[in-house]
């Protein structure tokens, strides 16, 4: 079941792609961006990336934290990281445990045939550790849109 505006978030232990484990706990005062991409090095997930790479000064200015998440492995998170220099940490969730906290491991189709993967949804965590957005369509190009309002922007 995918967590809703106003409830405690799930806590997790993760690695992120240096191998250091990380907890949602290590980031109470900062508001966290906890986002769940498909795959690595995918057109989608790349734009996705990128564009929150473009962004990032604005983001920390927020004091955001920005962690992405899938199922990939740390060693392929590390190669994504340094072809795009991201600026941020990504989640090594091999184990899928994370997206099944968070509901973002579904049951999805193409061509009729149905299969399990990655929903593309962002949580946006406040600084006591509560969901204070949920983005179930994120549009890859514009996340930074769905995450601030128009006065955050400015």
């Amino acid at each position: 079941m995918r967590p809703k505006v106003g409830d405690k978030a799930p806590n997790f232990k993760a690695r992120i792609q240096t191998g250091q484990e990380i907890q949602l706990e290590d980031y109470l005062g900062k508001k966290v961006l906890l986002y769940f991409y498909p795959k690595d090095q995918t057109p989608g997930c790349t734009k996705q990336a990128c564009h929150l790479r473009d962004h990032y000064e604005k983001l920390k200015e927020k004091n955001y934290v920005v962690l992405g998440v899938s199922k990939d492995s740390e060693s392929s998170h590390q190669r994504f990281i340094e072809k795009e220099s991201l600026p941020f940490d990504l989640i090594a969730d091999t184990d899928k445990s994370l997206h099944e906290s968070y509901g973002t491991w579904v049951e999805k189709k193409n061509y009729g045939k149905a299969y399990m993967g990655t929903d593309r949804v962002s949580f946006v965590i406040d600084e006591k550790g509560y969901i204070e957005k949920r983005i179930d369509r994120v549009k890859t190009s514009e996340h930074l849109s769905q995450i601030f309002s128009e006065e955050d922007l400015s």
